[in-house]
């Protein structure tokens, strides 16, 4: 009796094993059975189902390769959302300080004003290319503004940056009587930029040994690629080389608007861009 009983675990096992066998047989023949009932459709049914398979897999990769792209991206856009944000806040600033009423062609240099050249000192479109022609005279390259740099920077002071200034150097200046000249500066340096950039052939014999000393000064170091005006440049009518023009000036310089330094004869003034 207790042998049997010894023996009953092991023929439990043994009879459980079995079982499953069978049951696993009697599947596989169900299956044969069921796949022998359709032969000719089982085959177009299996690789029907294989194609839809592989397109599947081909729209995960893609979905996912779409996902990687857009994860990529997303580094870019911040820095160009920051890019805006910062670009609006110069707009802001520009529109809270600028004096009411003032516009940019408001002021005009005795340049300008004695030269009908409309296609050469149009501020709206880019500086025109120079041709090889135009440069027979001077064989060194010119280091005017590139093309599609844009006209010379206007940074406005605020009401904050003047009052933190000394009153002996603020004086009787007025916000918009600096914003003007700042304005005035600006179009100073447009003027230069755009003869500098102007061919020969549209020039008058004087203005072009002009262009020629500024080209020269364009090319230097300290100014190349930059805006700039010259201290002869200075006539008015809101910036003059009188007692308020010269504090003006020391106003700008002190702010970091223009620095200044000295080229051969002439007193440079560089215009600084707004950070």
């Amino acid at each position: 009796m207790e042998a049997a009983a010894a023996a009953s675990p092991g023929s439990s096992s043994l009879e459980a094993v079995a079982t499953a066998f069978r049951s696993r047989v009697n599947e596989l023949q169900d299956l044969a059975l069921a796949r022998n009932m359709y032969p000719a459709t089982a085959v177009t049914d299996l690789t029907t189902v294989d194609t839809s398979v592989t397109a599947m897999e081909a729209q995960v990769q893609a979905i996912r390769r779409r996902l990687q792209e857009e994860l990529d991206a997303i580094p870019k856009a911040k820095k160009l959302v920051e890019k805006s944000l910062k670009q609006q806040q110069k707009l802001q600033h520009m529109l809270a300080n600028m004096p009411p009423g003032m516009r940019e062609d408001i002021v005009a240099t005795p340049l300008e004003q004695s030269l009908m050249l409309p296609e050469c000192f149009n501020f709206n479109t880019a500086v025109p290319e120079f041709l090889d022609s135009d440069f027979k005279i001077k064989e060194e390259p010119v280091a005017a503004p590139k093309k599609g740099k844009g006209s010379a920077p206007r940074w406005y002071i605020s009401t904050e940056e003047l009052d933190s200034l000394s009153s002996y150097m603020r004086g009787r200046l007025t916000l918009e009587k600096v914003n003007i000249s700042i304005n005035e500066v600006a179009t100073y340096a447009d003027a230069n930029a755009h003869l500098v950039a102007c061919p020969k052939k549209k020039l008058s014999e004087d203005t072009w040994e002009k262009a020629l000393e500024l080209r020269d000064i364009a090319a230097t170091e300290a100014v190349k690629g930059k805006h700039f005006f010259l201290e002869a440049d200075i006539k008015g009518p809101g910036l003059k080389l009188d007692h308020t023009g010269k504090a003006i000036l020391t106003v700008l310089r002190h702010l970091g608007r223009v620095h200044e330094t000295r080229i051969g004869h002439h007193r440079v003034f560089i215009l600084s861009k707004q950070c």
